[in-house]
């Protein structure tokens, strides 16, 4: 079995992963608060753990993975969007909720095997915020139900490396004069007017943000589980806070194990703001054109705990190695004419190369698993059957290419998949000329053609054994209607 290396942020070092269960190894990652659509910072944490998913369903089976990601419904965020528009929350929330998923469904994300709905799951949070007062971790004020830091004095702070008497200190937000310590944070709060709410002992009201998730993680992956991950900007206090209640409402267990963060996305070298004028949606880019797959490649080629740089000049760049990748595979001994085949199922004839997933294994270094792609997709232009069958494993596990129709569309025109431009009849028709070019000392001919297949895109290999055409990112197979 391959070991995994991850970089746990609780102990801030790179650790070898051991599941509790290798029968059942459970992963929670953050997900969205549902009130527009997901930007480009959202989807990076999606297309992370999506790779972690796939890397976990690679070495211990698909069925031994249970991956879940949580949907907030409930926010103060929403509850404005509401006011705003005149719209039902509830219509607010459905709509957005598809909308971050068929947008992550484009970047090639799986979809986890639990999404909850933080409104579903409120009377557990009830039952929480009532063990945490029952066990002296949490007090009811003012209609506020809080969390009590010095209860938990010792652990809290531990994630973000942060003491609370350092955090008291550089507090700078005005404290709710019902707080006893000002780090105390809400675990219910009350519900005035037409803003959603739910009966509980303490009054018609709602949850905090933090306590959703610890209550969704203990129904659905137990006390104890093995990864939770997001990005480095929920650390401090989300991540901090979760561990906290979690911790105290069941000392019994660990909560999780494997804390994973990644770093935050800057567009053009700049943080993405709209008073900058560089604040993008995933759909504004992909409906400018700029395909799911672009910006996946994109995300893949920066490692997760570094900054990652969104610019224009990456993205043309990302667009032409996956049309070229998706040539060379069009190109190659493999069949594609069943078009029911997904790229998202297991294909045992398409194993990974043992070097990209040993990239991934070490702490997701996807920046070395696309370096290592490169060098396989030379060898599959050759025509090396064994290269080729390991560079489409990897694609798959790296979730490059959504489905079949996604290699057609990158790689050749749109009906045929190529098999209009018969590559082979023209290396044939060129290694004819230059053979009998060699006995009449006249390669007019030969550079005539030459020149044409390099003016379609095309480059041309010759040695003595053989003559190939490599489609190369600006293959244009239209200007070689003139050489049928």
């Amino acid at each position: 079995m391959t070991p995994i290396k991850l970089h746990n942020t609780k102990t801030r070092r790179k650790e070898v992963f051991e599941p509790l269960d290798p029968d059942n190894v459970r992963m929670y990652v953050c997900g969205p608060t549902v009130y527009d659509r997901a930007h480009l910072g959202n989807a990076r944490p999606v297309v992370v753990f999506d790779v972690l998913y796939r890397l976990l369903r690679h070495v211990y089976g698909p069925g031994h993975v249970t991956y879940v990601r949580n949907f907030t419904d409930v926010d103060d965020k929403i509850n404005t969007r509401a006011s705003e528009t005149g719209r039902g929350i509830g219509e607010i929330t459905a709509e957005t909720t598809q909308w971050f998923l068929d947008d992550m469904g484009e970047l090639g994300a799986l979809e986890p095997d639990h999404m909850p709905r933080a409104t579903q799951y409120i009377p557990k949070m009830v039952t929480m915020i009532e063990g945490l007062i029952e066990k002296g971790h949490a007090y009811e004020a003012e209609g506020h139900v809080l969390f009590a830091v010095d209860s938990w004095r010792d652990g809290y702070g531990r994630l973000s490396g942060r003491s609370v008497d350092d955090m008291i200190a550089g507090a700078r937000v005005e404290v709710a004069p019902y707080k006893r310590n000002p780090m105390d944070f809400v675990l219910w709060k009350p519900s005035e007017g037409d803003q959603p709410g739910w009966d509980s002992p303490w009054g018609r009201g709602r949850p905090g943000w933090h306590i959703e998730c610890s209550a969704m993680a203990h129904e659905l992956l137990g006390e104890s589980f093995d990864i939770h991950g997001g990005g480095n900007d929920l650390m401090f206090p989300h991540h901090e806070n979760e561990i906290a209640q979690s911790c105290c409402a069941h000392p019994e267990g660990d909560f999780a194990r494997y804390w994973l963060h990644n770093e935050m996305l800057q567009v053009e070298g700049k943080k993405m703001s709209k008073s900058l004028g560089n604040f993008f949606t995933v759909r504004d880019l992909l409906d400018q054109g700029i395909p799911g797959e672009v910006i996946r490649f994109v995300f893949l080629s920066t490692h997760y705990r570094k900054p990652m740089d969104w610019t224009a000049e990456k993205a043309r760049s990302a667009e032409a190695k996956v049309k070229e990748y998706a040539r060379i595979l069009l190109t190659s001994h493999l069949s594609f004419s069943d078009e029911s085949w997904s790229l998202h199922q297991t294909h045992e004839d398409y194993a990974p190369d043992a070097e990209v997933i040993a990239a991934l294994a070490d702490d997701l270094n996807t920046h070395l698993a696309i370096t290592r792609l490169d060098a396989l997709a030379k060898k599959a232009a050759s025509d090396d059957a064994n290269a080729t069958n390991a560079f489409l494993g990897s694609l798959i596990l790296l979730g490059i290419f959504n489905d079949l129709a996604a290699i057609a569309r990158f790689g050749g025109p749109e009906a045929g998949l190529m098999d209009a431009f018969d590559l082979e009849g023209l290396e044939a028709r060129l290694s004819a000329l230059r053979m009998e070019a060699i006995e009449t000392k006249d390669f007019s001919e030969v550079d005539q053609l030459k020149n044409s297949l390099t003016d379609a895109g095309l480059e041309v290999r010759m040695s003595k054994e053989a003559v190939s055409l490599i489609p190369g990112p600006d293959f244009n197979p239209a200007k070689l209607e003139a050489l049928k």
